[in-house]
């Protein structure tokens, strides 16, 4: 029997942001999509998710977002999580001026509605601008996930608290990839992992990908199978 991997997306992303990388583990492991729960509190998603793991102890990758949820999880629920891996994502709090910024965001789409991202937004948010099939891939889950869910989890994010403390406590292997100009991560949470003394494993690669999973599929699977084997 394949051992399972929990995998969590991020904000308006969903089961598509594995589509490139899943081909690459699924002969080894098996990849069990799982979107964040539609709640604006992190203590309820992570109740709801410790409902829908079925096992006892969970291999538990998180994008972005739900590298936080997941992170979160692990702090929590330590005795239910057996390996930590999170993808361009931090565990610090959100500072008071990204707050402000989203909340800029709400107020565009009280006047001008839910547009989804244009071309240019979503090209813009990628390493690889040549890639249109990535390109449409953003905007189209996007699109899908729609208003009430951008609005849900963007909330979300105004409630997270530094989980930095807790995470160097847990007794398990626990990794970090993120892109070292990727300039949607909290650079001041990723200084600390640089600086402050820890056992997780910290990646670092060069660029700006902050959409690792579909834009470098064969360097975080190789990650991912060494995390597995540790």
């Amino acid at each position: 029997m394949k051992e399972k991997i929990y995998m969590i997306p991020g904000l308006m992303t969903d089961e598509r942001l594995w589509s490139r990388i899943t081909p690459l583990l699924e002969d080894k492991y098996e990849i069990v999509h799982t979107p964040i729960p539609h709640s604006e509190d992190f203590d309820e998603i992570i109740d709801i998710l410790f409902e829908q793991f079925t096992e006892e102890k969970v291999n538990l990758i998180g994008f972005s977002l739900g590298g936080y949820i997941a992170s979160y999880f692990a702090i929590t629920y330590p005795n239910r999580v057996n390996k930590l891996f999170t993808v361009a994502a931090t565990p610090g709090a959100s500072t008071e001026a990204e707050i402000e910024r989203r909340k800029e965001k709400f107020i565009v789409i009280e006047k001008e509605g839910f547009q989804g991202l244009t071309y240019d937004k979503a090209k813009s948010l990628v390493e690889k601008q040549e890639d249109e099939e990535l390109i449409k891939i953003i905007q189209d889950m996007f699109l899908d996930l729609g208003k009430e869910t951008f609005v849900s989890q963007l909330t979300s994010t105004f409630y997270r608290k530094d989980l930095f403390e807790d995470l160097t406590h847990l007794d398990i292997p626990i990794w970090f990839f993120y892109s070292k100009d990727d300039r949607l991560l909290n650079q001041n949470s990723i200084h600390r992992l640089d600086t402050v003394e820890h056992k997780m494993k910290v990646v670092c690669r060069e660029g700006t990908s902050h959409n690792i999973p579909l834009e470098v599929p064969e360097d975080l699977s190789t990650l991912i199978d060494k995390w597995m084997k540790k």
